[in-house]
């Protein structure tokens, strides 16, 4: 069998045996080998026969994933958790998603990173600007606030970056490459995005070891983490396949449409809104890094998010406020 088909199989037999109906019949990764060894044993000669009559054609689409995916008995609890307790939760996800995952995707691209780590985004917030953690972690990415600084995000009492999805989702890229750098591992890197990194090169340098699986079994190994991983693999099998999952109806929410526009000091999105005849809701959402609604009379400028096709507007409001 042809490396291609091989691939193909194995994509297919993760999301196969993930499936509710059949989590019983494997534990782990060693039983999904087995079954697909005696697969391709059994339909070996008739695949021979068929490839010559040229029935089978290169498969030329990329793979399903492109982190490492191993499906066990954490992920399968992970999985069952979004199926029954957080399945309403989940769905509001998956239909957020398509709201930022596009941009996601590109820009993690563009850096030369695997796309899957986008749905990092979807189990730290939901897809929220407005989550916020335990740790205040704020944001899409649940920056917290000197991780946030260090990778060039502006946090005062008027304006939290974090929150804003474009300049969060770049800082977040870089800080994901520079833990790849040091971890070459896509586990690893994850692993100390949700702990730090300090504690996790402490953990390896103790247990001389980096596989994640490994040390999530060790007493000291923060619980949050040993979960994160698991959690991660999960909800890229639903997100990637939620039908097959039992997740139907999903309603994706349309991308903002918006421009950019150089707002002058002391602008108000509430005063803003009536001039343009929208909902304050609706600017405010493309602007949630503004904490207030507002640009400080100091700044002397700052770049917000308009609604498509409003520049004019915007230009005669700003001209009658100066």
């Amino acid at each position: 069998m042809g490396k291609q088909t091989t691939t193909a199989l194995q994509f297919f037999l993760v999301f196969f045996f993930s499936l509710p109906a059949f989590s019983s019949l494997h534990k782990n990764l060693k039983d999904i080998q087995k079954i697909r060894k005696k697969i391709i044993h059994v339909y070996s000669p008739s695949l021979k026969k068929y490839r010559k009559k040229t029935i089978f054609r290169p498969v030329n689409k990329p793979p399903l994933f492109d982190i490492p995916v191993t499906y066990n008995s954490k992920v399968k609890n992970w999985i069952q958790y979004f199926q029954t307790y957080a399945r309403k939760d989940f769905k509001i996800w998956l239909e957020r998603s398509s709201k930022y995952l596009p941009l996601i995707k590109y820009t993690l691209k563009q850096k030369g990173l695997p796309q899957d780590l986008a749905y990092l985004a979807m189990i730290e917030s939901g897809f929220s600007s407005r989550a916020v953690s335990h740790a205040s972690a704020v944001g899409y990415w649940q920056f917290i606030k000197a991780t946030a600084q260090r990778y060039g995000l502006k946090i005062s009492w008027w304006i939290d970056e974090r929150r804003d999805f474009q300049k969060s989702t770049l800082a977040a890229a870089r800080y994901l490459a520079d833990l790849y750098k040091m971890f070459r591992s896509w586990y690893l890197a994850a692993a100390a995005y949700n702990m730090g990194e300090n504690r996790l090169k402490r953990l390896i340098r103790k247990y001389k070891t980096k596989n994640f699986w490994v040390l999530s079994r060790k007493r000291d190994f923060p619980t949050e983490t040993k979960n994160y991983i698991p959690k991660l693999i999960a909800a890229l099998l639903i997100a990637k396949a939620p039908r097959l999952y039992g997740f139907h109806h999903i309603r994706p929410h349309a991308p903002y449409r918006y421009e950019y526009f150089y707002a002058p000091g002391g602008t108000d999105l509430v005063n803003l809104s009536r001039f343009l005849g929208i909902p304050y809701k609706k600017i405010k959402r493309l602007n949630p890094e503004l904490i207030h609604g507002f640009i400080p009379k100091y700044v002397s400028s700052h770049r917000i998010r308009i609604p498509k096709g409003y520049s004019k507007l915007v230009s005669k409001y700003v001209s009658l406020k100066l």
